[in-house]
């Protein structure tokens, strides 16, 4: 039997194995009919041999993850099990999300490049016309004299623990809210993450330009390198989570849309998940090194930190490819 004819013969099993498991997740397994039951069982049964087939013929993979991904649902139910171990949120830290960024590593460069040619224009913009600043400047910055800033946090600059620790969590929360939007707005087909991720480089790069023009460009990246490594990337990666969801609902390859986004909404999720650690990071740096301005640290000294903690941050992020692992398909594969 060719592919094309065994999907069109299976796909009415598959979808009707779809409808019980989304009625199971909303009602539990007691919610079902007897006969509902049993027919859940026999289609799980039915459905892990459909995955075995396709992957024996080394079938499409976009097939292969919707299958996958019912079989595993269908499991989950069937034998809840036990719950997750730090032992296994520490695997996806350590293995599991290098893994993942390697396999959306397009997803990711398109984030940042979109972040980049907002900094860009608004870099140039401000170059070319000071007096677009309301418009390119954030807010919170418009009133602010560089100089003068530059002047008075060198005399004081000084931060109790309480108040590092209080503006930490501020910052952690309020970058968690951007990641958060970043990944939600795939759902306008990316055009809301891709307007979101350009607006935030176009504020960096005005504010940088405005700073440059004052001869203070080496005091800025002495203030935005060390938490800004971390957090801009962190912000793609958010950012590649939102395109992975776009990508379902443009591009679900042979698919429904609802069956390619709840593929593809497992990866982004993962995506999401895998930012806090790297949240938490800059959160804490932009409370306490990234507040403490020369003389205290010097433009040399701080440059030098952020060096030092973007080479950590990108030596995790590509370990899966420094450890030489056989790289993934672009999609989820069963």
């Amino acid at each position: 039997m060719e592919m094309a004819e065994f999907i069109e013969a299976r796909r009415p099993h598959w979808e009707k194995l779809q409808k019980l498991l989304d009625q199971s997740e909303v009602q539990g397994l007691r919610g079902l009919s007897l006969d509902d039951a049993r027919a859940l069982g026999k289609l799980y049964r039915s459905v892990s041999s459909d995955l075995l087939w396709v992957r024996a013929r080394s079938g499409s993979a976009e097939v292969s993850a919707y299958l996958n991904d019912l079989v595993g649902r269908a499991y989950a139910l069937t034998y809840p099990g036990r719950r997750p171990r730090m032992a296994d949120v520490w695997g996806f830290v350590s293995r599991g999300f290098p893994a993942l960024f390697r396999r959306e590593w397009r997803m990711y460069v398109a984030s940042l490049l979109l972040l980049l040619a907002g900094a860009g224009f608004g870099y140039l913009g401000m170059l070319v016309d000071p007096d677009a600043a309301p418009y390119l400047v954030p807010a919170e910055h418009l009133e602010l004299d560089p100089t003068k800033r530059a002047a008075d946090e060198a005399v004081d600059q000084d931060m109790t623990v309480s108040q590092q620790a209080q503006f930490s969590s501020y910052l952690f929360t309020h970058n968690i809210q951007v990641a958060f939007l970043a990944f939600a707005l795939g759902a306008t087909m990316g055009l809301g993450t891709a307007v979101m991720l350009f607006v935030n480089g176009l504020f960096l790069g005005a504010l940088a330009q405005v700073y440059a023009a004052k001869g203070l460009a080496g005091w800025f990246w002495a203030w935005i390198l060390p938490h800004g490594i971390p957090e801009i990337t962190a912000i793609c990666i958010a950012g590649a989570a939102g395109l992975v969801i776009a990508r379902a609902m443009v591009a679900p390859k042979g698919l429904q849309r609802r069956q390619a986004l709840r593929v593809e909404a497992v990866t982004a999720v993962k995506l999401l998940f895998g930012t806090l650690a790297l949240f938490v990071l800059a959160g804490f740096i932009e409370g306490t090194v990234s507040q403490i301005h020369p003389p205290k640290l010097s433009v040399a000294f701080k440059v030098t930190f952020a060096l030092v903690v973007g080479s950590g941050v990108y030596s995790y992020l590509l370990s899966d490819w420094l450890r030489g692992g056989a790289p993934e398909a672009s999609r989820p594969v069963a």
